[in-house]
C-alpha cells in the first residue's frame, strides 16, 4: 500500500544547478528576475547559487552579487551551496546567505575526485570537521547527502550496501558528536535510478534510521525522474529538491548531453502532488510562469512538461 505524505517540500535547486551546467554565463539580471519570480510561487527555500571555484565553475562567479541584488520575500530562505571549507566561509561572509549546513558523501571514488579532488575515505573523514565548524559557527546540520546512490556515468553501478555504509556513517557521526539525524538524502546525482531502486532504497533506509527524514535529489537524465518521485512519495518521503522547467545536472558527471542531465522538474513533480491530493504550498500557475521565464533566458526548448501545457483546473473549471 502506498504511503503518500499528507504534505511534500520542494527546495528548488534551478538557479545554482541550472545554470551552473550552462557552457554560456548568462546575464546575471536575467536570473535576479527568475529568482524573484520563483519567490512568489510559495517555495520556501531556493538555492541562489554556489561558492565554488571560479577557475572550474566561472558560472558561478558572480553568486556574491546575487545575494546581493535579489529581492528577498519574507518566509523564504535563499541558500548557496559550497564543497569544502574555503566555501563555507565565503558563504558566511557573503550578503545575507541562509546557511544549510550540509555533509556530503561520495558512495563513488571515480565521482569524489571528479566533483571534490579528493578520494571517498577523505571527503568521509572531512565531514567530520565540517560538522564541528558547524558547531564553532552556531548552526546544526540540516542535510546529509549520499550522491551516486544509484550508480555512477564515471564508475558504473553502486551496490546498495556501499550506500547504506554511508548513512551508517553519518548516524554515527551525529551520536559521537552529540547533533540530530539531518535529513537523510539519497541523490541519484547521474539518473540511474527506477521506480523499484527508488523504493528498495528508501525502505532499507527506514529500517536503518526508523524515525529519520529523508529526502531525495533526482534528475531526470533518462526519463525516469517523476517515475521515481512518485515511488518515493509512495513510501512518504517528504523533501524532494528540484529545478524549474528541469534544468540542471552536475558538470563533472560525465554526461553525453549535459542539458538531459538535469533534475526532476518542479512544476511536473508538484503538479503530480497536486493530482495526487497532496499538499505543496506551491502556486503552480506562478511556478509554470518561472519556468518559461526561465526558458526564454536559455534560448532553447527546456525539458519541463507542465510548463508547456499548463495544469488542469483551467479545463476542470471551463466544463
Amino acid at each position: 500500500m502506498s504511503d503518500f505524505p499528507k504534505f511534500v517540500e520542494f527546495r528548488e535547486e534551478g538557479p545554482r544547478e541550472g545554470f551552473q551546467i550552462e557552457k554560456k554565463i548568462y546575464p546575471i539580471e536575467e536570473r535576479i528576475e527568475l529568482i524573484d519570480m520563483l519567490s512568489e510561487t510559495g517555495l520556501k527555500r531556493i538555492q541562489v547559487g554556489s561558492f565554488v571555484s571560479p577557475k572550474y565553475v566561472p558560472q558561478m562567479a558572480d553568486t556574491g552579487e546575487l545575494f546581493q541584488r535579489i529581492k528577498r520575500k519574507p518566509g523564504v530562505n535563499y541558500t548557496s551551496l559550497w564543497l569544502n571549507d574555503k566555501g563555507f566561509r565565503k558563504a558566511l561572509t557573503a550578503h545575507e546567505v541562509d546557511i544549510d549546513p550540509r555533509l556530503l558523501f561520495y558512495p563513488s571514488e571515480a565521482f569524489a575526485q571528479s566533483n571534490n579532488n579528493c578520494s571517498s575515505a577523505e571527503m568521509r573523514e572531512k565531514q567530520r570537521d565540517w560538522v564541528r565548524l558547524y558547531k564553532e559557527e552556531g548552526y546544526t546540520v540540516d542535510a546529509a547527502y549520499v550522491m551516486t546512490a544509484f550508480g555512477c556515468n564515471l564508475e558504473g553501478p553502486i551496490p546498495q550496501e556501499r550506500i547504506l555504509d554511508d548513512f551508517r556513517f553519518i548516524l554515527q557521526l551525529c551520536e559521537e558528536e552529540n547533533i540530530p539525524v539531518p535529513i537523510l538524502v539519497v541523490a541519484d546525482t547521474m539518473g540511474w535510478g527506477n521506480p523499484e531502486a527508488v523504493k528498495r532504497m528508501i525502505g532499507a533506509l527506514r529500517e536503518l534510521a526508523p524515525e529519520a527524514r529523508i529526502g531525495m535529489h533526482i534528475h531526470d537524465t533518462r526519463g525516469l525522474g517523476i517515475a521515481n518521485v512518485y515511488a518515493a512519495l509512495s513510501m512518504g518521503v517528504d523533501m524532494f529538491e528540484s529545478s524549474v522547467a528541469g534544468l540542471g545536472g552536475c558538470p563533472f558527471a560525465g554526461h553525453g548531453h549535459a542539458r538531459a542531465a538535469g533534475n526532476v522538474c518542479t512544476e511536473d513533480a508538484v503538479f503530480l502532488c497536486h493530482e495526487l491530493g497532496i499538499e505543496t504550498g506551491i502556486d503552480l500557475d506562478k511556478l509554470i510562469a518561472a519556468a518559461v521565464k526561465a526558458e526564454e533566458i536559455i534560448g532553447v526548448p527546456l525539458m519541463g512538461r507542465v510548463m508547456h501545457t499548463g495544469g488542469l483546473d483551467k479545463y476542470r473549471k471551463s466544463l
